[in-house]
């Protein structure tokens, strides 16, 4: 069996549609074996902040987070500020990849001031995306 290109992959999108049709495509993609799933930004960060503090950080820590920017209650801008307050080894493991459905450039902009958003991909995910995935 070939190896898995990331260990862990994290989806944070408030639509559980949406999170359900990007796990799917993931494990379809076989790109990794674990995948954490949350449907808001708040316990997205408030799970990496546990997780960071763990001796065993650098294994559970995602690989690649999938970033939804439109959410309630903590955006994924508002994701990407905490972020950046993480540990080095968080920010070190951690590639972000922002996902949208919005057509505004501004976000597209914003997302870059951002050192670990590493790609910006409209939703839906595609097979071919993922495959492609380099981060």
């Amino acid at each position: 069996m070939p190896e898995k290109k990331y260990r862990t992959v994290m989806l944070i999108d408030d639509n559980e549609i949406d999170n359900l049709i990007n796990q799917k495509m993931i494990e379809a993609a076989s790109i990794t074996d674990n995948i954490y799933t949350h449907t808001g930004a708040k316990s997205a960060i408030e799970f990496l902040k546990n997780m960071e503090k763990l001796d065993v950080a650098e294994k559970v820590l995602p690989d690649v987070i999938f970033l939804d920017i439109d959410m309630p209650l903590m955006d994924g801008f508002q994701f990407l500020d905490e972020f950046e307050k993480l540990s080095n080894v968080a920010k070190r493991k951690c590639k972000i990849v922002m996902l949208t459905s919005s057509i505004n450039p501004q976000d597209f902009n914003r997302s870059k001031k951002y050192e670990n958003v590493k790609l910006y991909l409209n939703k839906p995910l595609s097979h071919e995306s993922i495959i492609k995935l380099e981060v």
